[in-house]
């Protein structure tokens, strides 16, 4: 049987965190939720102590000065906490659904297999929060990717690589991953980024981890749509979204030109952080222009027009 530690951040999440333990504690399988309080100004800490208190599955820790340190420094010290053989993650405003774990039961029997990811659905918790949601995002049911992968070709999806289009990222509360691929691998996110360290740390792991897609043509958790979401705040494109897109990216394409990635894969990475760069620093025109060409044609990859994008 797997033994399955749950990794949930917590920060302001007053109101959907009961729900999002139990949805934890349904499964024989998990052993331990590490809730990660975050200093909340809410009464998330009051919330996690009761639940803590009720469950000795459950167990309560904060940062070592008790501050707020986003939602990656939060995961890194589950992280660090986590003593069973896989982790598994959920944000404080998300919960899993009855079939959560069923793609892994069978997979992880492949000991090749280091990580399973799913699809997440969504649940609407306010007007508001639906109409940004649609209006930011096509596809409101199912956050899946298109077509079954597993290995490298995990990796080339996610960077636009291959011949088929493989979909949107797959989501930290679809993705169950062996403890034992973090520990190798010196696995972290970066603390960096106070948004879209969950897409960053999806990229690195698919690359340095043999990931298999699990359940994905329905979902295995839910994801909470609120007034209060971060990532439905900011419009696609806008001054803010091209600075965080260019965090992002960077982070990205730093981190590949450190691992001695394949020219095609750090090429197509270089060529969205230039792109944003761009839309940072010159305008969004320069921005469509590199992009449009990136995603007509991702074989893009002789040194001489990467350079041209280099000097523009």
């Amino acid at each position: 049987m797997l033994k399955i530690t749950v990794i949930i951040p917590v920060y302001n999440a007053s109101a959907f965190l009961k729900k999002a333990v139990e949805s934890a504690l349904q499964f024989e399988e998990v052993n331990e939720i590490l809730l990660i309080e975050d200093c909340s100004t809410d009464d998330s800490l009051q919330i996690s102590k009761k639940l803590a208190a009720e469950n000795s599955k459950v167990q309560l820790f904060q940062h070592s000065d008790k501050g707020n340190h986003g939602a990656g420094a939060s995961r890194n010290l589950g992280l660090e906490k986590a003593s069973q053989d896989f982790i598994a993650f959920l944000d404080a405003d998300d919960y899993y659904l009855p079939n959560r774990f069923n793609a892994e039961r069978k997979l992880f029997k492949n000991e090749k297999i280091e990580g399973v990811f799913g699809a997440i659905g969504t649940d609407f918790l306010s007007e508001k929060g639906k109409k940004e949601f649609e209006e930011k995002f096509k596809n409101t049911t199912l956050t899946t990717v298109n077509y079954p992968a597993e290995g490298k070709e995990v990796f080339d999806g996610l960077l636009g690589l291959t011949p088929k289009v493989f979909g949107t990222f797959f989501h930290l509360n679809a993705l169950t991953i062996r403890r034992s691929a973090i520990l190798k691998n010196k696995l972290r996110f970066n603390e960096n980024l106070r948004v879209h360290q969950d897409s960053d740390f999806i990229i690195k792991l698919s690359y340095q981890s043999y990931l298999r897609s699990g359940t994905i043509d329905k979902a295995v958790a839910i994801r909470g749509v609120h007034d209060n979401n971060r990532i439905t705040k900011i419009v696609r494109y806008s001054e803010k979204y091209n600075q965080r897109q260019l965090l992002l990216w960077r982070s990205i394409y730093e981190w590949a030109d450190l691992n001695n990635l394949d020219r095609p894969a750090k090429n197509r990475i270089f060529l969205i952080y230039r792109s944003f760069d761009l839309a940072v620093k010159k305008g969004i025109d320069k921005y469509f222009n590199i992009l449009c060409t990136v995603i007509k044609d991702p074989k893009i990859l002789q040194s001489r027009y990467r350079f041209t994008f280099l000097n523009r």
